[in-house]
């Protein structure tokens, strides 16, 4: 378990660059992974597109948190990919910085669960869980959910807990390893 604690540093400028590159590589792979939604969301799985799909939306957060292990870099890094996927002209407009800031929170809430001094495997459980919680609650407010029975909400509950615990979790988890063996991570 790794239980560094860098927040009490400032952050260095090879942090800035890092996550900058964070937000601008995870904003052109949001603006393309927009297609795998639109696809599934004109089949017969409409109602779930979201929820499958929303594990990638999520996952330049959690990879800036553990790989910068700094307070806030979590909604930073969420947010600078959300604003490179909106200049790269997103559907869904300057919406996606919002999309981007209720994501962010959540992952950070994860990190802050554990006083910000867990950024591996528990640091990222509650990140998703955080996030699951979060971006489920936003899309009961914005997205009409409220009108879903009990069912399909439940239902829609775990598979959103599992896309974003397989790719903002699992993933990420294994992109920070690789990254911090090749020695760019901290």
């Amino acid at each position: 378990m790794q239980t560094i604690n860098n927040t009490k540093k400032g952050w260095s400028v090879k942090d800035v660059i890092f996550l900058a590159i964070i937000g601008i590589f995870f904003g052109i792979i949001y603006q393309v992974w927009s297609y795998a939604y639109y696809a599934l969301a004109a089949t017969p799985l409409k109602p779930y597109a979201n929820d499958i799909t929303l594990g990638v939306w999520i996952m330049a957060g959690p990879l800036a948190g553990v790989l910068l292990k700094k307070v806030g870099a979590s909604l930073i890094g969420e947010l600078l990919a959300a604003a490179v996927e909106m200049l790269l002209f997103s559907s869904w407009g300057a919406a996606t910085l919002i999309s981007g800031f209720i994501q962010g929170i959540g992952n950070e809430l994860g990190f802050a669960a554990t006083g910000y001094k867990n950024w591996d495997k528990l640091g990222l459980l509650l990140s998703t869980i955080g996030s699951t919680i979060i971006t489920f609650i936003w899309d009961w407010f914005q997205n009409g959910y409220n009108e879903y029975h009990m069912g399909l909400l439940v239902t829609l509950f775990i598979i959103r807990f599992i896309s974003i615990g397989f790719f903002s979790g699992v993933l990420v988890y294994w992109i920070s390893r690789l990254v911090n063996k090749s020695g760019l991570g901290k």
